[in-house]
């Protein structure tokens, strides 16, 4: 029976030598690599696309505060109890979505 095992996974030997020397080879070269400059494109790439992330979030807080407002009418209309509770949650939703977007911005220090 062991033989049958070993015939079957003869390959995997020879693989995980080949996959181990490609990792050494893969990981002298990123340790060569200059760190500095890796750091300031991902620096720039970040300021590029924090414009759009930061419309992107005010978007989501209108999306919100917009389903938020219906919700809390209906309930309202509706003469429910806990219409309190919903409004306290919409509105808190809301200004985390603002005050997060805002946060970001200044953490950062992009401009917008």
């Amino acid at each position: 029976m062991y033989h049958k095992i070993r015939k079957r996974y003869r390959y995997v030997r020879p693989l995980t030598l080949f996959v181990s020397a490609l990792l050494i080879v893969a990981m002298a070269k990123a340790g060569t690599a200059d760190g500095d400059t890796g750091i300031k494109a991902a620096t720039d790439l970040l300021n590029k696309y924090f414009k759009t992330g930061t419309i992107l979030l005010y978007s989501i807080g209108a999306v919100v505060g917009l389903v938020g407002a219906s919700k809390v009418y209906s309930k309202w209309s509706n003469g429910d109890s806990d219409t309190t509770k919903v409004a306290s949650a919409w509105f808190g939703a809301c200004i985390f979505l603002v005050v997060v977007a805002t946060v970001l911005s200044s953490f950062f220090g992009v401009e917008q």
